[in-house]
């Protein structure tokens, strides 16, 4: 049978069984762990060498160095005016759905122990703390830690350096080539796995937080789902369709992709196959280089939606009552603080706590009570991600006129004239 060979419908296949597995077999499914982390550590494992050699290789072959800061100023101009969009639409999706209201939940009865290691991280969060981050304390340590934009300022620095050398970097050049397809080979070999790791990780999710969790936060799951949902068909959808692309066509492009993460609830298992279809759909790969990692830190679309609607209903299930000068409050820490979320392991939980604490209205400890199904809104903020880091890709593209509509014709939303 053709079909099974697509790894689109082996993905599925493993989702599906797994949800099985972990509703009828709870225990076993969350034995199975183990399958769905190795994978995304293998992914990751992957990721700090294919930026670096996407990016220097691209930075260098540029030649002009004004149109490395020109595309990263563009990128962060796009990523903030959307994150911002992602932010007010959470904001107001929750202020009118309420979907904490009718909880009351005791803020001293909480148990503050279970979200303690994200209040403690986010004591130790700053903005100074995070562009210091920036800098890796040694150029190895980067690597070793998996740190993207510590990476991506090693690989950047590298590029220049390479692009003032001129004939004398070809040397270097040929071998990055050769060790960039090196490791794409191995990404081929790695995603392989995805059916199994998405096995695994969808039994283990259900196994181990069940599907009575979803019931008792119906409302607050429904909410996260159908904003992230308006947010990519709506907003997405016309930004993709002002710059010529149809967001549909798009969608099926990533699809392998958008299941790998739905099956692994992380964005970053498909960052390396990402940066290479953009590539094949003819964007630029200097491009792609500098958006696409720079956009896994600072244009989390799904996340800011996230962080809103979910500081709102920890307020709304402890009947802590916000005026709009408050809320809009809310909204201003979170423009600085949900730049970082990614930049740590549970950075969502971590940025949230960092947010509610720096407000000193709503209590921290109510975020015990979005502890359960945060595992299953990850899906949704990470597929968004995913889909608005795809959209900023191409968008950054068609401004810098690095997009050769021949080579992505498959994303436009008119076909070319013949």
């Amino acid at each position: 049978m053709k079909w099974l060979q697509s790894l689109y419908i082996q993905v599925l296949i493993g989702i599906v069984l797994g949800i099985s597995l972990g509703y009828l077999w709870p225990e076993h499914g969350a034995a199975l762990k183990p399958l769905g982390d190795a994978f995304v550590k293998a992914v990751k494992m992957l990721i700090a060498p294919i930026i670096f050699c996407t990016v220097v290789t691209g930075i260098a072959s540029m030649g002009d160095l004004k149109k490395i800061g020109r595309v990263g100023a563009k990128a962060l101009l796009y990523f903030e005016v959307v994150t911002t969009l992602a932010l007010i639409i959470g904001l107001i999706v929750a202020r009118e759905f309420q979907p904490g209201h009718g909880i009351h939940a005791n803020a001293a009865t909480l148990d503050a122990s279970s979200v303690s290691q994200y209040t403690n991280a986010a004591k130790q969060q700053s903005t100074v703390d995070f562009l210091l981050h920036i800098i890796p304390n040694t150029f190895v340590s980067a690597f070793s830690e998996g740190e993207i934009l510590q990476v991506l300022l090693i690989a950047v620095l590298a590029g220049i350096a390479l692009a003032q050398m001129g004939t004398k970097a070809a040397p270097v050049m040929d071998l990055l080539h050769a060790v960039s397809k090196m490791f794409f080979g191995i990404v081929g070999m790695v995603t392989k796995a995805a059916p199994i790791a998405a096995f695994g990780a969808m039994a283990f999710t259900i196994g181990k937080y069940g599907v009575g969790t979803l019931l008792s936060l119906g409302k607050l799951m429904a909410c996260v789902y159908l904003t992230c949902a308006l947010f990519i068909f709506i907003v997405l959808g016309i930004i993709a369709r002002m710059h010529g692309f149809s967001l549909i066509k798009v969608l099926k492009y990533i699809k392998e992709e958008l299941l790998v993460v739905l099956g692994t609830s992380s964005s970053e298992t498909a960052l390396p196959s990402l940066m290479e279809k953009m590539e094949q759909a003819g964007c630029g790969k200097s491009v792609v280089g500098i958006v696409l990692p720079a956009g896994y830190s600072f244009n989390l679309d799904g996340t800011s939606i996230y962080l809103t609607m979910a500081a709102l209903f920890v307020a709304q299930a402890t009947d802590t009552s916000l005026t709009l000068g408050q809320e809009i409050g809310i909204l201003a820490v979170l423009l600085l603080t949900s730049k970082g979320a990614a930049a740590v392991t549970g950075g969502g939980f971590i940025t949230l706590a960092a947010t509610l604490s720096a407000t000193g209205t709503i209590p921290v400890a109510g975020l015990a009570l979005i502890l359960g199904v945060d595992r299953f809104l990850s899906e949704a903020r990470a597929i968004t991600n995913l889909i608005g880091n795809t959209v900023a890709m191409l968008v950054v593209a068609k401004w810098e006129k690095e997009f050769d509509p021949v080579k992505g014709q498959a994303l436009l939303a008119k076909p070319l004239p013949t």
